[in-house]
């Protein structure tokens, strides 16, 4: 308890030494190959892609102005950040906000005097954040003892990238059009580039560099392994943990982990960091899917580089939340006040192509943002029957602890869970099946650790908590972009007596809904109560039944 009362008194300190740094990103269509195969019509930012990482240091004030110069609107989401009391600055398209129209700009103002660690900022309307707009978002930490651990930082994002513009390949799916579209089997990029043509990392004997692993990805998953060489595991997804020892990652889309590498004082040999690139719900074809890179470890030019055994997956010791623990010391939430629990549910629809619940509904936008309709209906915010049932909302009320229990019975694929506004502590994960021989696997300790992204395996289930300790909206969802586009997302409506209080929405979020056509107040219609005239019908998807208990 004295490190996260020590830790408390460190952050405030911040405050005077914080800057305003600006960053804008004029968003714009791109004609560009990225992995030396197709070219396509790509959106970056500033005329560039990879958009250069964004790095501020913890305390600073991060402004980052938006530029829509595409001909539909935009949004930016930085992945990982609380936004506390400033949930219109989440950046979720029809969630926080309408969107950035076209020929418009918005600043997001950005605190990070309570976070440091690695983060990503993208869009979040529509597709575009796979058809690139998206960068790494460091915030460099003040801690002189976490300093101290290491001598160089270094970052290595990771990403998948596709063959055409992901719109059209949604509404393909949407449709049923399937016609005409290519395998989906995307390219890998590294550090932003083809991974086939890899720059080389530069060890010297005896320093200790932290490697920032980031996905950016929204389909596939990586693991990454230097054998030879032990990582100690220090962060994952902006939380610090106690240094454990792990031999490798096994990363989902949107998940970050920070490791320590101490390199050998030897110079004879060279390594290969092993990038594994593969999905398990997509069918094997040799040399598609899994696909192998290396990233070049390098001591001496000269060197020879030095193999190793191949060893099985089961073999490796890969890092894993639940036997992490928290730098902070944060103990467990209790008691627990409301248990929600969220069944994965799909439908398979003609052709094969499914659409996703975490709930009783397939999720879809409304013409009325929910934090909207939070802020303008007074105390019906309070009651589920404002918000149309296709949200799946769920509110929440102030400073209650929540388990969310999420599982995934039958659908065969395997999801990741992104909850905007928290890190979750994770508490348990076991089989959905009480006769499985699969273990329940639960915390160690007393202090489990947290993460803001989580994989969520087919045929189990994971217990996190969260304390309802930010007002707003916040938009949770599988990172997997084929499956959020589908319906697999729902909504944590919390605290909203509390955010009519504390929350005002900048007036042009209030203007670009009017010039997007969209009520800025009412319920999920723009109308009074329960009306939902106007609203199309919800999807619904049968499945396990969902529970909400407690208050």
């Amino acid at each position: 308890m004295l490190a996260y009362t020590l830790w408390i008194l460190f952050v405030g300190g911040l405050q005077a030494l914080a800057a305003h740094v600006q960053v804008t990103w004029d968003i714009g269509y791109l004609n560009i190959s990225r992995d030396g195969s197709t070219t396509w019509q790509a959106i970056g930012a500033n005329g560039k892609l990879p958009i250069p990482p964004i790095y501020v240091t913890q305390g600073d004030v991060l402004e980052l102005t938006a530029i829509n110069h595409l001909d539909k609107p935009a949004s930016l989401h930085t992945h990982g950040l609380f936004q506390r009391n400033s949930s219109y600055y989440d950046g979720a398209g029809m969630v926080t906000e309408c969107g950035i129209p076209p020929g418009a700009q918005f600043t997001y103002i950005i605190e990070t005097r309570d976070q440091s660690g690695t983060y990503w900022v993208h869009a979040h309307y529509g597709t575009e954040a796979i058809d690139g707009l998206r960068a790494a978002l460091i915030i460099r930490d003040q801690d002189p003892q976490l300093l101290d651990e290491y001598d160089e930082d270094v970052l290595l994002t990771l990403e998948d990238w596709g063959q055409e513009p992901n719109n059209d390949l949604m509404e393909k799916l949407k449709t049923l059009s399937l016609e005409g579209m290519p395998p989906n089997h995307p390219s890998v990029l590294i550090n932003g580039i083809n991974a086939n043509i890899l720059q080389p990392i530069r060890f010297t004997p005896g320093r200790r560099y932290r490697l920032r692993v980031l996905s950016m990805s929204f389909t596939y998953w990586f693991k990454v392994r230097l054998p030879g060489h032990t990582m100690q595991v220090i962060e994952a997804d902006g939380i610090y943990s106690r240094p454990s020892a792990a031999d490798g990652l096994d990363l989902g889309p949107g998940q970050r982990y920070s490791v320590i590498i101490t390199a050998h004082e030897s110079l004879d040999y060279n390594y290969a960091l092993n990038v594994t690139f593969y999905s398990d719900f997509i069918v094997r074809i040799p040399g598609l899917t899994p696909r192998y890179h290396h990233v070049p470890i390098v001591y001496h030019d000269d060197a020879p580089v030095k193999t190793f055994p191949v060893i099985e997956d089961h073999e490796v010791k890969w890092a894993d939340e639940l036997a992490m623990e928290p730098r902070d010391e944060q103990m467990l939430l209790e008691p627990v006040d409301q248990h929600i629990v969220r069944n994965v549910k799909a439908l398979i629809k003609e052709l094969g192509v499914p659409n996703y619940a975490f709930g009783d509904y397939a999720y879809d936008s409304v013409p009325v943002p929910p934090l909207l309709t939070a802020l303008t209906t007074g105390n019906m915010a309070l009651s589920p029957s404002v918000y149309a049932p296709q949200l799946n909302a769920i509110i929440l009320q102030h400073n209650h602890v929540v388990e969310l229990e999420l599982r995934n019975p039958d659908t065969l694929i395997v999801h990741t869970y992104h909850s905007h506004g928290h890190a979750f502590q994770v508490v348990e994960s076991g089989p959905v099946n009480k006769n499985s021989s699969i273990p329940v696997k639960r915390f160690k300790g007393r202090q489990p650790m947290r993460r803001d992204t989580i994989t969520l395996a087919t045929g189990r289930y994971v217990r996190v908590r969260i304390k309802a300790d930010n007002p707003g909206v916040w938009y949770q969802h599988c990172h997997q972009e084929q499956h959020n586009f589908s319906g697999l997302a729902f909504t944590f409506i919390e605290a909203p007596d509390v955010m009519q209080r504390t929350l005002r929405i900048p007036s042009e979020m209030l203007e670009f809904c009017r010039i997007l056509g969209h009520p800025t107040q009412g319920n999920s219609a723009g109308r009074v109560g329960s009306d939902m005239t106007g609203i199309k019908p919800p999807l619904k998807i049968h499945g396990l039944a969902d529970s909400i208990s407690g208050s």
